[in-house]
């Protein structure tokens, strides 16, 4: 009935919807986003987000911070896979091959997006602590951007797809509460306003490219979502896709940091700051003594395991022990044996799953009882105006949508 009056009604005079949001970039948190309980330990269920990321990630461990080996040119053809030397070997990756042309793979990927987007309208975030929430939008971010990677795959080189005026970071890609939001809009407003514009958040999105933050072989949680950001922090400053000197007066640094000066104001000194937490060995000492940090590393190649050279072989082969954390069977490609999972059964789990598979039925009927009791208190406190659009006249609901400013209950 709820759906229906909110359909057919203009609400108007102090009641907070959670209505879209027209503007094309937000400039402040939505409402449904604001609130949180500090005290709450009720938890979300990624189960499913695991299962894919199991079989889909291969962990290569940290970087050695070696130069892989030049490339050579196939017998009969003197073509060869231009790589990037320094970083070709580091990152974690995606098993980008298997969702191509495999619609039902696809499938339960964009399943996975969908759900973890309307599960706000079920179980409101203002109701989980900060921790928690902060997991949620993590996991949306980056299954958001698996399914654009997905779509063009296996295009090789992304920074078309994620710079410039049609950058898919700007568009409005998933629904979330009721509000249209872009992945910009996930990390630049509602986590940097709600996460005191912390960096680390940054290590927790996803690029789906080499030069970027690690995908995680699991989800992230409330529980383990602060250790994991300082992890991938340490692994990406530590390796040459994040660090790099050669000179004694200039340190290098990724473009990603460039990309987000928005976390460091004072840019040269802050993130000096920022990287000396992390990083250990050699770098540390260069980066003490250099008066410059230039932010020009990059790498635009995406996290496929063959190196998206299916005609001429793949670089990423090369690099065994980022082929041990495989599961299952072995595939042979032209550029050598790399292993893979055998099915995608468990991610295709996914496909007949709902929205509120990710909380328990407990979980979810205190929430909605919490829900219903805000709502009572909201509507004492509204003046409420309703004009009939021409539909069939419903009868009174003690129901409303949630004033999600409020921090606690």
């Amino acid at each position: 009935m709820l759906k229906r009056l909110c359909s057919t009604l203009v609400i108007s005079a102090g009641l907070i919807l959670s209505g879209p949001i027209l503007a094309d970039t937000l400039s402040e948190v939505p409402a449904p986003f604001r609130g949180s309980d500090s005290t709450s330990t009720y938890q979300i269920n990624y189960s499913q987000l695991n299962a894919l990321l199991k079989v889909s990630v291969v962990d290569t461990g940290r970087s050695t911070r070696a130069v892989a080996d030049p490339t050579r040119a196939p017998t009969g053809s003197r073509m060869k896979a231009n790589v990037k030397r320094s970083t070709t070997n580091e990152g974690n990756r995606f098993y980008f091959e298997l969702f191509n042309g495999d619609d039902e793979a696809a499938k339960a990927l964009e399943d996975i997006r969908d759900n973890l987007a309307a599960l706000p309208s079920q179980a409101p975030l203002q109701f989980f602590n900060r921790n928690e929430q902060l997991a949620y939008w993590l996991n949306l971010y980056n299954f958001t951007l698996l399914n654009e990677v997905v779509k063009v795959y296996p295009k090789r080189k992304l920074n078309k797809l994620l710079k410039g005026k049609k950058s898919i970071l700007d568009k409005k890609l998933v629904t979330v509460a009721g509000v249209p939001l872009s992945l910009n809009d996930i990390q630049h407003v509602i986590l940097k306003q709600n996460y005191e514009n912390s960096p680390l958040v940054m290590y927790g999105l996803y690029q789906g490219i080499i030069g970027g933050p690690n995908i995680r072989k699991s989800a992230y949680t409330g529980a383990n979502v602060q250790r994991n950001l300082a992890d991938n922090a340490a692994e990406f400053i530590n390796s040459n896709r994040g660090t790099y000197s050669r000179d004694e007066k200039i340190f290098r640094a990724s473009s990603l940091y460039d990309r987000n000066r928005g976390y460091f104001p004072n840019f040269q000194e802050d993130l000096k700051k920022h990287l000396l937490v992390y990083l250990q060995g050699s770098e540390r000492s260069k980066l003490e003594y250099a008066s410059t940090i230039k932010p020009d590393i990059d790498d635009w190649t995406v996290t496929d395991i063959y190196g998206s050279y299916p005609q001429i072989g793949g670089s990423f082969a090369q690099n065994n022990a980022a082929l041990l954390d495989s599961t299952k069977s072995v595939t042979t490609g032209e550029a050598g044996v790399v292993a893979a999972p055998s099915s995608l059964a468990s991610s295709r789990i996914v496909s007949r799953s709902s929205p509120t598979s990710y909380v328990s039925p407990e979980l979810l009927t205190q929430l909605q009882e919490l829900k219903a009791k805000q709502d009572a208190t909201n509507l004492d406190k509204a003046t409420v105006t309703v004009e009939e659009l021409g539909e069939v006249a419903v009868e009174p609901s003690t129901e409303s949508e949630p004033d999600t400013d409020n921090d606690e209950q």
